[in-house]
């Protein structure tokens, strides 16, 4: 198989000797993660990007796990509940050694912290999955740590627990709220990123572009340049070149709601007596329903629901229909050639569930670099 020279910036002591292959780092001298929470593994293709030999997953969905194998054969994946998952002979069996880990990746569920649950009880025990970060943490004693979730979670009483935990472990943190735009995602998606570094002495940048050591941001992507890229790029019998099936009212309602506008520009016969409720009560509920995708501006967050037009503002920008399931891959970064499996409703929610690939890689690089500058290498 053809081999490239990695394209990116890495750290100096990164580089050397580093060849990439398309489907696995090939030398030692790769830095290594584990991926927890994987989902069905956008996180993991941004590391790979980065530079990384991700050599081991952990997922609990089956649908998901299924997707992660289909594009991640060569990384030993776990399918379990993380809880039943012993870190200590997880390490052992992936032949590593404590501290030898570059980094520990994780994503727990966020919809307990997500401001979309609005008033719904949360969900105790997945929330309290965040904790598990430490168990792992130190069963490794990874060189970096990478918490990825909504912003939420920076108001509960388990981020300060877990950073606190961390910290007496000997890691120094950096927190950002970050928008995935900056990264030139074509996506809004307002995240809260922990980058972590086994070392007291450490001093970690509040800048996260200064952490990248670089000079400008990628420029802003907009959801018509992502959808014209991914026109140039669409794959012949794509299974995911296909958008939900809407029935006849609802195809009407999608038909009536013009070019950039909302269901507030909807005549009053499509209007749902739901979203007159809402609206008589006063406030912003549900605004984003029955919306379309700007061409103008970056897609809105692609959630679990990110191709059904009652759920947000997930309709094509110019044509009657919600978003393809390619389409919401493509605005979460996903490489065309990237595969899913399970039924359409499975594969929308493992989009949405997904980090985005470009967001990881950028962070994968901010990993190596505050590493090298730890002296951690």
């Amino acid at each position: 198989m053809q081999t490239r020279t990695l394209d990116i910036s890495l750290p100096p002591l990164w580089q050397a000797g580093l060849r990439w292959r398309y489907d696995h780092v090939v030398t030692a001298t790769a830095p290594t993660a584990v991926d927890l929470f994987a989902g069905a593994g956008g996180a993991t293709q941004g590391l790979r990007d980065a530079g990384f030999d991700v050599v081991g997953a952990v997922e609990f969905d089956s649908d998901a796990c299924h997707s992660y194998r289909l594009n991640h054969p060569r990384t030993r994946l776990w399918q379990s509940d993380i809880r039943s998952v012993s870190a200590v002979r997880m390490r052992s069996e992936l032949g590593l050694r404590v501290r030898e880990l570059t980094l520990l990746k994780a994503c727990p569920p966020c919809q307990g912290f997500s401001t979309l649950a609005g008033g719904r009880a949360m969900d105790e025990q997945r929330n309290d999955l965040v904790h598990q970060v430490v168990r792992f943490a130190r069963a490794f004693m990874p060189k970096a740590i990478l918490l990825e979730n909504v912003p939420g979670l920076a108001r509960n009483r388990r981020f300060g627990e877990l950073t606190e935990q961390l910290s007496e472990l000997g890691y120094s943190f950096g927190s950002y709220k970050l928008n995935a735009t900056i990264f030139g995602v074509p996506q809004r998606r307002n995240r809260l990123v922990v980058l972590g570094v086994r070392s007291r002495r450490a001093n970690i940048s509040p800048d996260i572009w200064e952490i990248l050591d670089r000079h400008h941001a990628p420029a802003l992507a907009t959801a018509g340049e992502a959808l014209q890229r991914l026109s140039r790029l669409t794959r012949k019998n794509d299974p995911l070149n296909r958008h939900r099936s809407l029935n006849k009212i609802t195809a009407e309602r999608v038909k009536a709601v013009p070019v950039g506008g909302t269901r507030f520009d909807l005549p009053p016969k499509y209007r749902l007596r739901c979203h007159d409720e809402l609206d008589s009560k006063g406030g912003h509920r549900a605004t984003a329903s029955y919306g379309r995708v700007r061409l103008d501006l970056p897609a809105p967050t692609m959630t679990t629901r990110c191709t059904t037009p009652a759920c947000g503002s997930f309709i094509h920008p110019v044509e009657h229909r919600g978003l393809t399931l390619r389409e919401a891959a493509y605005f979460q970064t996903f490489p065309v050639t990237y595969d899913f499996v399970g039924t359409y409703e499975s594969i929308e929610r493992q989009i949405g569930n997904a980090v985005p690939v470009e967001m990881a890689k950028y962070l994968g690089i901010a990993v190596l670099n505050s590493v090298s500058k730890a002296g951690l290498v």
